[in-house]
């Protein structure tokens, strides 16, 4: 299967560069481990973005919501619709193992949900894989049993059980009251000393409010030390405290497939894993091979947001066009 261009990564920013290469006359095709936009589909199912329909918005297609900040939903519908639109080429559930060869001569490897192998030779690739497949672990004895979560979902499973929420920022926030009101019994732990600034405005009092009260209790400066089949161990200011337990939800972020990039390729820079890039065209130092996207910030996730890593795709789009079309 020939292309002029890969993309690996059918999310907000994958779509984006697709879209705009496909404007050029360009043959492209997608790749992803999972859905369309999969990492969107994973967040939250009551999820609310932090900002405003038309700055999620992709190829000119505008996006409408039912109140100022759209939901999961609709943003999973409305990726959607910009695919359809589009036509987009994309070849969902194709995980990809390697990149082999060099520009203009390069060979993509991947398998699908059956381990069945695919191949696709294209002049030029663009990793677009994201950050949130990868979960920052904690890295204590018993984090692989079952009943450790690092994605929370909704709140109904959790009723009338012992959850331990891992975490202190917006999402662990969120997570601990929606569980909290939904009945299940929540205490917050957090390595630092008090709930991060950063939590949103309109849910800071409420978790904090919880907290006051007593009904979510809260370890600050305190790290979990073992996780067992019924108990969470802690290492407080005042001691070890064990705590009972069913579930834990370990919130403590996510971050960009570095062994990946690496394998790829990629220059990484060791201490921020910020990748080596043209910062005029986000070619890496592999020639040939471009970035999109959160990925590009290394560890600075929250630098690159949908909100501007879509507008990696004219930047990337322009500077392929440049060399395939001279």
């Amino acid at each position: 299967m020939d292309y002029d261009v890969v993309i690996v990564g059918a999310g907000p920013t994958g779509l984006a560069c697709g879209i705009e290469l496909q404007k050029l006359g360009l043959r492209v095709v997608l790749l992803d481990k999972g859905c369309v936009v999969n990492s969107l589909y994973h967040y939250p199912t009551n999820m609310v973005f932090f900002t405003t329909p038309e700055l999620l918005e992709i190829g000119n297609i505008p996006m409408t919501s039912l109140n100022e900040k759209p939901g999961r939903t609709e943003a999973l519908k409305y990726y959607r619709r910009v695919a359809a639109h589009y036509g987009l080429d994309i070849r969902q559930y194709q995980h990809v193992d390697r990149v082999d060869g060099e520009d203009n001569a390069f060979t993509v490897h991947a398998h699908d949900i059956n381990q069945v192998a695919a191949t696709y030779s294209a002049r030029k690739v663009i990793l677009s894989t994201g950050f949130y497949d990868v979960p920052n672990l904690l890295n204590v004895p018993g984090e692989d049993l079952p009943k450790v979560i690092h994605y929370y979902k909704e709140p109904h499973p959790y009723y009338n059980q012992d959850v331990v929420i891992v975490g202190a920022k917006n999402s662990a926030a969120i997570a601990a009251l929606e569980l909290w009101w939904s009945g299940a019994r929540v205490t917050l732990v957090h390595r630092g000393a008090e709930l991060h600034q950063n939590i949103k405005y309109w849910i800071m009092p409420n978790i904090a409010n919880r907290i006051k009260n007593g009904e979510i209790p809260a370890y600050f400066n305190t790290t979990v030390k073992a996780i067992t089949p019924g108990t969470v161990e802690l290492a407080t200011p005042q001691g070890p405290v064990t705590l009972k337990n069913d579930f834990v939800f370990a919130m403590t972020g996510y971050r960009p497939d570095f062994a990946f990039l690496a394998q790829c390729g990629v220059a990484l820079n060791p201490d921020t894993q910020r990748p080596d890039v043209n910062s005029d065209t986000l070619e890496s130092a592999r020639k040939g091979l471009y970035l999109a996207g959160v990925i590009v910030a290394g560890v600075h996730t929250s630098e690159i947001f949908i909100e501007n890593g879509r507008f990696h795709g004219n930047q990337i789009a322009a500077a392929i066009a440049s060399q395939l079309k001279g």
